[in-house]
């Protein structure tokens, strides 16, 4: 196994490993995520391959973040979720002070599941709650009641130390006073984290397909933006860290795992349709269930496709990411990450933004205001 002192820089060389179960019930309206609906017969199956690929590691890797995401992870039986795990922890050393995070939807977890998790060491669960709310939840087509979020969040704080909810605000007809229940609703629940997520119609969802018919409304961008600023200031009231665009943190709370994706740093990607980028290669798995499962237990390669960015792009990548961050980019740990000056790539876009009242500069770090936080994906994408 490979010790932390021998190991590349964390941005070649990952600390972090992401696992992808694509089992759910049913697919929500909103969904464009890789998964399988009506394919329980294969979750076995399904096992057997992913062990298959976390094997060709060779040899077990230290990591500090797992994040075990689908799909739904917990819709696996209690009996498969340890079968899955144990191949996890098999292959993926967890160093010590981990973060081991489970999605979960709060409509199939369980005592016994929380259990199983727990005794495998995971330390944080995100819990789809989505809304409070049962005509949103329709909406949403997810297919748990509000009064399952509670129950869950009982189950869980039993055995296990970190709860994340999971919020969606711009949800047809949605009001502000719906907005405000759900997030006090959530905050009632006492979690360490909470993420706000705005609605996206992705193209070939159901929803995506409603809208077109003309048999759903988005909300105007106008609407949007009052909701995520309503969100802000509740949850910021609260205690919450608004520590990267959509995701607020109790301090010491922050989602270790996600912020190696907001770094640009190094991960590993196993399963269904799951990414991973390592050496400056970012590859993306078959997302077919059927080409997965011939791919991985055949001994061949499970990747669809993979890219490798010149290092101006890697630099450019890595500003627009970390950029979300309540922290910005960093100029000395920019330069030293990419090689590149921040300043060189992007000084006079930085210098207007700043001026407009989009960015802030405090000489060591760039980083948005308030007001650059509404227009992040425009700003980000006029600095590139």
């Amino acid at each position: 196994m490979r010790s932390s002192s021998d190991r590349p820089p964390a941005w070649l060389w990952p600390r972090a490993a992401y696992v992808h179960v694509p089992f759910c019930a049913h697919r929500c309206s909103y969904c464009d995520f890789a998964i399988a609906v009506g394919q329980d017969h294969l979750i076995e199956l399904y096992l057997d391959a992913l062990s298959a690929e976390l094997a060709t590691l060779g040899t077990p890797e230290p990591v500090q973040t797992i994040f075990l995401g689908g799909g739904t992870p917990t819709y696996l039986s209690a009996a498969q979720l340890a079968r899955l795990l144990g191949d996890v922890t098999r292959w993926l050393s967890a160093e010590p002070g981990h973060e081991f995070t489970v999605e979960a939807n709060p409509g199939t977890l369980d005592a016994d599941k929380v259990v199983v998790l727990a005794s495998h060491g995971v330390t944080r669960v995100s819990l789809g709650a989505q809304s409070f709310h049962p005509h949103l939840l329709r909406a949403l087509e997810r297919d748990h009641a509000p009064q399952d979020v509670s129950r869950a969040v009982e189950i869980v704080r039993k055995r296990i130390g970190q709860i994340s909810l999971d919020l969606i605000f711009g949800v047809p007809e949605q009001t502000e006073g719906e907005w405000q229940d759900d997030l006090e609703r959530a905050l009632g629940l006492g979690p360490d984290h909470v993420s706000t997520y705005g609605l996206t119609y992705e193209k070939g969802t159901p929803l995506w397909k409603r809208r077109g018919r003309g048999e759903v409304v988005a909300l105007g961008e106008e609407q949007e933006l009052a909701l995520y600023a309503r969100g802000i200031d509740t949850l910021e009231a609260a205690g919450f860290e608004h520590y990267e665009i959509s995701n607020f943190a109790l301090p010491g709370r922050r989602s270790r795992h996600n912020q190696v994706y907001w770094a640009n740093e190094a991960y590993f990607g196993f399963g269904m349709g799951a990414a991973r980028y390592l050496n400056g290669r970012r590859e993306l798995n078959t997302r077919s269930l059927k080409g997965y499962l011939q791919r991985a237990l055949a001994g061949e390669s499970t990747t669809f496709q993979s890219e490798e960015l010149s290092p101006e792009e890697r630099a450019r990548e890595t500003m627009a990411l970390q950029l979300r961050r309540k922290e910005g980019i960093g100029r000395a740990a920019f330069r030293a990450q990419t090689g590149y000056d921040l300043d060189a790539l992007a000084g006079p876009a930085i210098a207007r933004h700043v001026e407009l009242g989009l960015l802030g500069d405090d000489g060591g770090h760039v980083f948005l205001t308030r007001r650059g936080k509404y227009v992040a994906d425009a700003l980000i994408e006029r600095l590139l």
